[in-house]
């Protein structure tokens, strides 16, 4: 029998706020363990959570730009669970009446779009940190400093149907948040990260299959692996006759394998009730409209713009606005520029292809933007050869300088006068007299070494397509 996997992604979101979620304590990444916090971060007896207003704001974008309903009420609630990171022995989330429901979000996935609906968007604080590696310690030790920072929980629906759907998704809803302003995207610090169900049910049916939970995935890779062994495990469960346990798994990267971590809880299990400390979120209309008309543009909106406006294939579209800084970087460089296309292919095959060589980032490199468009410019303009601008980008790329300071300096300027390039051919004829009359007899192919021939005494400076225009009249006697 055939089975078709089913699988929805939960994506735990990072709000880039300043301030915890109901206290004052600062978020940044880094700091000593256990230096970030206060009696509210910290469960202590008496205090009292204040929600953060930004971490709302942020968390409307989230909801407006992936189409979601927008609740104008909702409500905090405790999840009731046991973990030494969890002080307070609860965790303050939305349960049945969260902030945004109903969404959607398109994704490309290699020559289709796949639209993957959204059925919730809440608002959580985050756990502490368990650390079981400290040097020094008898045993485990607790980091509490990301205790209550603000995150956005995303659970999709179960439309997802291969480990290539699920890490394209994850990817699209990582630019997204980035573009948003509301999550720096980064993995490996634990801004961002998801949790996988992953399902079997015999192909052609609608019942779902017995799903397996991946826990706390935090990279592309690991995701892609993750639920490629977890649909291979679950397959060979079912063909061997076997049943597939509800459960919560750990992915082990270096093992290649998950593990079991605990029986898979239920929303009964967390006995969730209205936190009595925190009374319901009021979004007023007003505030939503204005959050919706101060959305920056979104990378579908700049696709179909960079598509239908500056002419650019759906691909390099795609490509440019995956990165956000890729995109502004794009923007700067076709500013006031005629050839956007061109542009976009020195920009994604000529300067990204050197720093994925080099292991660098587009933060790092020495060739601005308005460079990068100037040197476009100068082939454009027939001041140089597309070849030479080769050479004029390595010097950029190496040293920062400008493309014209380059060509000046170095006399890389196009060859264009006729008078010169009329005397180079006359002298090479003299010297070919044989090739001459191979050339007249029918030998067109002759032409390429005469070209080469005066490149080599232009030292590869000859303009082009003026020099074939007097090689051909000059070889056929004209």
């Amino acid at each position: 029998m055939n089975y078709e996997p089913v699988i929805g992604l939960e994506i735990h979101a990072q709000l880039r706020t300043q301030s915890k979620l109901f206290c004052a304590c600062s978020t940044a990444f880094g700091a000593a363990p256990n230096t970030n916090i206060c009696a509210v971060c910290t469960g202590q007896p008496g205090a009292l959570p204040v929600l953060n207003r930004t971490a709302v704001e942020f968390a409307l974008r989230a909801g407006l730009a992936t189409h979601c309903t927008i609740a104008e009420t909702s409500v905090f609630a405790r999840k009731n669970y046991f973990y030494p990171d969890l002080p307070k022995g609860y965790q303050i989330s939305q349960y049945d009446q969260p902030l945004c429901e109903h969404g959607y979000l398109d994704c490309a996935i290699d020559d289709r779009t796949k639209r993957v609906s959204i059925t919730r968007i809440h608002m959580e604080e985050d756990a502490g940190k368990s650390l079981h590696d400290v040097v020094g310690a008898a045993g485990s030790c607790v980091d509490l400093n990301r205790s209550s920072v603000p995150l956005i929980e995303i659970v999709s629906g179960p439309d997802l149907r291969s480990a290539d759907e699920c890490v394209a998704y994850l990817k699209t809803m990582r630019t997204l948040l980035m573009y948003l302003g509301i999550c720096d995207g980064n993995m490996q610090e634990g801004s961002l990260r998801c949790d996988a169900n992953v399902s079997l049910r015999p192909v052609g049916t609608e019942k779902f299959g017995t799903r397996a939970e991946l826990k706390n995935i935090n990279s592309f890779r690991f995701l892609e692996h993750a639920i490629a062994f977890e649909i291979e495990r679950q397959t060979e469960i079912l063909r061997s006759g076997g049943t597939v346990i509800q459960e919560t798994r750990l992915w082990d990267e270096k093992a290649g394998r998950s593990e079991s971590m605990r029986s898979k809880e239920e929303a009964h299990d967390y006995r969730y009730f209205p936190d009595p400390d925190l009374p319901p979120l009021i979004v007023a209309r007003e505030w939503i409209e204005k959050t919706r008309a101060e959305l920056p543009e979104l990378p579908e909106a700049k696709i179909a713009r960079y598509h239908s406006e500056l002419g650019l294939s759906a691909y390099d579209a795609r490509v440019i606005t995956a990165e956000q800084s890729l995109a502004q970087y794009f923007e700067r460089a076709v500013h006031g520029n005629s050839a956007p296309k061109k542009i976009a292919n020195w920009l994604t095959t000529e300067l990204v292809g050197r720093l994925n060589t080099d292991g660098t980032t587009l933060a790092d490199t020495k060739v601005q933007p308005a460079d990068l468009g100037a040197l476009v410019n100068l082939i454009e303009s027939g001041k140089i050869s597309g070849k030479i601008a080769k050479t004029v980008f390595d010097e950029m790329y190496q040293t920062g300088a400008t493309p014209d300071t380059i060509v000046a300096r170095d006399g890389l300027a196009q060859v264009s006068d006729t008078g010169t390039l009329e005397k180079a051919i006359d002298d090479i004829m003299a010297a070919q007299a044989e090739n001459v009359a191979l050339y007249r007899s029918g030998k067109i192919s002759v032409l390429g070494f005469f070209v080469g021939q005066v490149m080599k005494a232009t030292k590869g400076q000859a303009n082009p397509q003026l020099l074939n225009e007097l090689l051909k009249r000059k070889l056929g006697g004209a």
